[in-house]
Formats: C-alpha cells, structure tokens, sequence
C-alpha cells in the first residue's frame, strides 16, 4: 500500500492524543488546575491534529461530513462519530476539572472507554480488509491499542506502566511483522486467481495490464526492498521500544529525560507505521504482476 504521509500522520498523532486521554481519565492523580489543563490541551491537540490530518487524504475533504453518514457498515464512519463523542466528552471532563476545580471520575472513565473505542473503530477499517492479508488478522487493533496505551502512558508520566508496556509492545511488534510476513501466501492468492485464470494452470503475464501508471497502482501498490525494510524494522524497534526501556530501567525518569524518551517513541512509531502500510500488499498487485 502506498505510505500516505497524511495517513501516517493521522494514525500516530491520533493514537497518542486518544492513549493520553485514557491514563489522564484513569489515573488522573492530584494534577494542579494548572498542570492537568496542560496535560488535556496536549490530549486534544495531538488527537485533532490526527483526524484533521486524515482528511488531506480524501479526494474531496470538504465532503468529509458526508463519511460520518454510513455508520452501519463503515469502521471509518464509526471512527469518526465515536471520535467526536470522545473529544466532546473529554473536554467536559477537562473544563470541569481546569475551569471549576471540580473532578468528576465518570467522566474521565467513560473518556477513557471512548478513547480505547475510538482507537479500535481506526484498527478495524484497516483490520477488516480481506484484500491486504498482513492487515486481516486479530492482532491488528491489539497492536493499535498497544501503541495508544504505551505512547500515552509515556506522555502521562506513567513510567511503571510505560515501562511494561513499551516492553510489551516490542514483543508485539515483532510477532505482528514474524506471522505477518507469511499471510500473503497463506491466502492462496496468485497472478492465477487474479485473472481468474488459474483453472488453464499456472499463469504468467506477457505484458503489464497498462502502459502507464494508474490509480491502483498509486494507490494499492508499492514495493520496497526487503533489505531496506529489514533496516527499518532494526531503527523502528531501536526507537520505539529499547532505547526507551534502556533509559528508563537505568536512569530516574525527569522531565527531560522523558521528553527525550517521548521523541524517541515517537520517531519509532513513525518509522514502524510507515512500514505498516509499505509492507501491506494489496492482491490487486497481483493482476499487475507486483506485490
């Protein structure tokens, strides 16, 4: 799948502005008026900042209200509604706590539950494609999840839990890439079955479909060297998860050093969500030869 820098963008930033809205909505602690409105300002920024990101990628995002329609069969309508709900009942939350000094728990816990669902609606529209097989399986939303929590709990503060689960999430990082490798061909999908020509035998194209690119090739196909990719999983998971448990086991984790642990998470989370869609291979390559 062609790596969409808006995609990428959407999905990172959104998952640790809605990861931080679940410890800030669990675990809020005894955050000053002051210092909790800034922990909210940067929930809500980094989780608008997402989904506004996303629509750059629509053909027509003036039309983006228009998805919101389809919430029956859509996980991308459904995302968007659960998400405006989220926002809207996390800024209750925070306007309460920053503006009245009042603290109000069943706000923060059903902030949190609209979070986690939010992040699941986003997993789902990419989990449930049958057409990409390294994205159809159960461990896609688990992996989305992980991501929000681990991302959220190092914003938060929350270095135990951090600690746990950046470990965690590098397990489940590379189970995800290990079985992933491997459902392409588990599926049973060849140039054969995409032509529909696989009952004459095996099948092999004499020309490309098309003398020049299109929109599927654009779009659902894009190949990359598995030398390099190799190469990005190592930085990926140096960035995400061992760097961030080596500083965080052997130092006290401050302020500074969490900022630095932070970027650290995040430039590995980007690295690895851009190989979570380069990777992806659609069967319509197959029709042109590629994968």
């Amino acid at each position: 799948m062609h790596p969409a820098p808006s995609i990428i963008l959407f999905t990172a930033l959104s998952g640790l502005g809605f990861g931080l809205m679940v410890w800030l909505g669990l675990t809020p602690g005894d955050k000053s008026a002051w210092v909790m409105g800034t922990f909210c300002a940067l929930a809500l920024a980094l989780s608008s900042a997402g989904l506004v990101s996303s629509t750059f990628h629509l053909g027509h995002p003036e039309r983006a209200l228009k998805a919101l329609t389809q919430w029956r069969s859509s996980w991308l309508s459904r995302e968007g509604i659960v998400a405006i709900l989220t926002l809207g009942c996390f800024t209750l939350y925070a306007g309460f706590w920053v503006l009245l000094d009042q603290r109000i728990p069943v706000l923060g816990w059903l902030s949190a539950a609209l979070a986690l669902l939010t992040v699941y609606c986003t997993a789902m529209i990419y989990t449930q494609m049958k057409s990409v097989p390294r994205w159809n399986m159960g461990l896609t939303p688990v992996l989305f999840l992980g991501y929000a929590l681990t991302g959220g709990a190092w914003l938060a503060g929350e270095v135990t839990w951090a600690l746990w689960l950046t470990a965690a999430l590098g397990l489940l990082q590379v189970a995800v890439w290990a079985i992933g490798d491997g459902r392409f061909a588990d599926t049973g999908s060849s140039t054969g079955t995409a032509t529909g020509l696989s009952p004459m035998g095996d099948v092999r194209l004499l020309e490309a479909p098309h003398s020049g690119p299109n929109y599927l090739l654009r779009e659902m196909v894009h190949v990359i060297g598995r030398k390099h990719s190799q190469k990005l999983r190592v930085i990926g998971m140096i960035c995400l998860a061992l760097l961030p448990l080596a500083l965080g086991l052997v130092f006290e984790v401050k302020h500074m050093l969490a900022g630095v642990i932070v970027l650290m998470h995040l430039a590995g989370l980007l690295v690895t969500r851009w190989l979570f869609f380069a990777e992806a291979e659609h069967v319509v390559g197959l029709y042109y030869g590629k994968r």
